[in-house]
């Protein structure tokens, strides 16, 4: 999936057009829903390997560094010569820890995957943002056993052709009202529901912000809470949410305990600012979520 570099700037209120603001924090990383989740799951103690496209430039080079010194293989992340690597201006209002992004993201020939380096891959899980769907395809037939997994941020090509094949949909609450036309998803939470299962008829979850996540999983469905925190920046939450959750399924979790996780790794990471440099370390997020009940069985 998606690679990029992160410019975070804070900021006291969105700035109005044709003004002028200050700010005294910049935070620069790599980021990315793919990257990021990989991210996690290398500082969280997983092989994990990271297919995408960087270009040859300064802002890839910055990429690929900080991935490899983090851990992540990335002999399948493709750095392409004469190509523009994907950038994110993102400004957070140290008000109420809203962000608002501009990616910069050139079209590019879509990715494939090497199957020379594929040699020695056996991973149990993959993970897609839907931004290389192609090789996303390519990886589910190299690795039928693998549980798969696709962080859905909104409706578009890669999602669309990805939703139906995956064993658990994590999307948006964006991509749910997308998909079922539901102005109110989180009102309408059980019809909205019921209409994401026509799309995937497996393990469907809609993550809320502040209002927490969606579930169904074919026998039952609710809604949990989000972790009562206060928010700095909520910048790359939903990435690490994503990483959470796939690092308890890799744990063998059940569903309540990968949501227990996910939801507490999320919260942790809008208590600080930036997106990459928020990862919560796994022993703070595993105590939390083990004093952290989810009853799955709740219907509020």
């Amino acid at each position: 999936g998606h690679a990029a570099y992160d410019l975070c700037m804070v900021v006291d209120g969105y700035p109005p057009e044709n003004s002028k603001a200050q700010t005294e924090l910049l935070i620069e990383s790599g980021g990315g829903p793919a990257a990021n989740a990989a991210w996690l799951l290398a500082r969280w103690g997983v092989a994990v390997a990271l297919a995408g496209v960087i270009g040859e430039d300064d802002y890839g080079q910055r990429v690929a560094t900080e991935l490899r010194q983090g851990g992540v293989d990335c002999r399948l992340l493709e750095i392409r010569k004469g190509q523009a690597t994907p950038v994110s201006f993102i400004m957070v209002n140290r008000a109420n820890g809203s962000r608002t992004i501009i990616n910069r993201k050139v079209a590019t020939a879509a990715l494939t995957l090497d199957h020379g380096k594929l040699a020695g891959l056996e991973p149990r899980l993959l993970l897609f943002d839907g931004h290389e769907p192609a090789a996303s395809q390519e990886a589910m037939k190299a690795f039928p056993s693998a549980i798969t997994v696709l962080d859905a941020g909104s409706l578009r090509e890669g999602t669309q052709v990805l939703a139906p094949r995956v064993n658990y949909l994590a999307c948006s609450e964006r991509f749910a009202a997308q998909v079922t036309g539901e102005g109110d998803v989180y009102g309408n939470w059980q019809a909205c529901l019921r209409r994401l299962r026509e799309l995937n008829g497996n393990v469907i979850v809609v993550t809320l912000g502040e209002r927490g996540v969606l579930f169904d999983d074919g026998r039952q469905q609710g809604r949990l809470a989000a972790l009562p925190v206060k928010a700095f920046d909520t910048t790359a939450a939903g990435d690490i949410f994503h990483g959470a959750f796939a690092f308890a399924l890799l744990r063998g979790m059940d569903l309540g305990g990968a949501l227990r996780l996910a939801i507490v790794a999320a919260g942790l990471s809008v208590g600080r600012f930036g997106g990459r440099p928020s990862v919560p370390e796994l022993a703070a997020a595993l105590d939390l979520a083990n004093e952290t009940g989810v009853d799955l069985k709740r219907h509020d």
